[in-house]
């Protein structure tokens, strides 16, 4: 079975409140963890490698900001 963008939008917009704020609440956890994922592929693969070592150089060469 398979539904469009289209029909899903429709059907979000016709959720009562409740509904909505379940769907929303689902929608967020379903995505962080389609997230989750892609990052743990991304590490995995090394993509963040670069990224990591820059941080580290500078952090070690004290360009950093205490948050």
């Amino acid at each position: 079975m398979s539904v469009s963008v289209q029909e899903i939008e429709q059907a979000v917009s016709r959720l009562p409140a409740k509904e909505l704020a379940l769907f929303r609440r689902w929608f967020q956890e379903f995505d962080a963890q389609l997230w989750d994922e892609q990052f743990e592929q991304d590490v995995k693969a090394g993509k963040l490698d670069k990224l990591a070592e820059r941080a580290i150089t500078e952090y070690q060469a004290g360009k950093f900001k205490e948050l």
